[in-house]
């Protein structure tokens, strides 16, 4: 576990200076940042490189034949992010390159998490793209080709977290996005939990955005759910 424990703190902006102000005021209390989409598309790797305070996670969710994604992992690696997303849904080859192309930086690759089922998504969703499966069912399903393909972990909702950590044991890195601290609205996410209670569950990281960034006080909601899931 990369030092400053268990929280991932979300800097979900397109707006530099912003995620840099979150990054300075969460980055005691996290141990890593999560930069997604929307930030490195706006700033690239400047923007990238301007973060500073903790480790960050590339979420970038690659999804694509194995060549580019593998291309695209050799494209980050001289930011060396401490953790990089790819879709499980893009199969075995493609994960399999992904874990090869970040391997090939040694020691300083990075983990690469295969996100399973997406939060927002719910049986009904699943079943609108053609999925007949529950969420949960797919999640393991994803889980499994994953782990098998060489993800080093996964990202799930919480819902399904405790499931995956008995079906797939204690060595798999689980990422949990989808955190609500009591109190906050789910938003967008359909599938949510507390901080303390995925950690029970069995998360190794818990990813939280909006409930600390929309915070009066982004530093002390940071250190709040970090003193709660220690």
């Amino acid at each position: 576990m990369p030092d400053g424990g268990r929280l991932i703190v979300a800097l979900d902006t397109v707006e530099a200076e912003r995620a840099r102000a979150w990054a300075d005021a969460v980055s005691p209390h996290a141990g890593l940042l999560k930069l997604g989409l929307e930030f490195f598309l706006a700033n690239g790797a400047a923007g990238f490189r301007a973060i500073t305070g903790a480790p960050v996670f590339l979420d970038l969710k690659l999804h694509d034949i194995p060549n580019t994604v593998a291309g695209g992992v050799r494209a980050v690696l001289p930011l060396r992010p401490r953790m990089l997303t790819v879709h499980a849904a893009g199969g075995s080859a493609m994960i399999r390159a992904a874990h090869q192309a970040a391997r090939s930086a040694g020691a300083d690759g990075p983990i690469i998490l295969a996100v399973t089922v997406l939060t927002s998504l719910d049986e009904a969703a699943l079943h609108d793209l053609g999925v007949a499966a529950t969420p949960a069912e797919q999640v393991l399903r994803l889980g499994r080709l994953a782990i098998e393909s060489g993800a080093d972990g996964l990202v799930c909702s919480p819902l399904e977290v405790a499931m995956l950590r008995q079906a797939l044991g204690p060595a798999v890195k689980l990422v949990v996005p989808g955190i609500r601290p009591d109190g906050h609205a789910a938003a967008d996410q359909a599938r949510t939990m507390t901080p303390a209670r995925a950690v029970a569950e069995g998360a190794d990281w818990i990813v939280c955005g909006r409930p600390i960034t929309g915070a009066a006080d982004p530093g002390a909601a940071a250190a709040a759910i970090a003193a709660a899931i220690q």
